[in-house]
């Protein structure tokens, strides 16, 4: 993914809010299913990393990333935003 890309993807995920939290539980199954079909959903997602969590958030977000096989647009503070095309009739188009 090249600057331009992930910086467009920055510029949609201004607009949106976190959908899912990553707790004390840190990541597990479950939380990685929801992460998968919420990316199949939307394509692009904000995950919202709480207090409680286990692990450092780069270290979650890159973990979440390559668990899903999704490209880790950015992290700032306690937030996660990850983008993934659909496989059938994508949404957004990277420029």
């Amino acid at each position: 993914m090249t600057s331009k890309q992930r910086a467009y993807l920055r510029g949609l995920a201004n607009s949106i809010s976190a959908i899912l939290q990553i707790g004390k539980n840190g990541l597990n199954d479950n939380l990685i299913k929801q992460v998968d079909d919420a990316l199949e959903a939307r394509e692009l997602i904000k995950l919202s990393v709480l207090e409680t969590a286990p692990e450092d958030n780069h270290f979650l977000a890159e973990s979440l990333a390559s668990s899903t096989n999704s490209f880790l647009v950015q992290v700032v503070g306690n937030k996660i935003t990850l983008y993934r095309a659909r496989k059938k009739n994508p949404k957004i188009v990277l420029p």
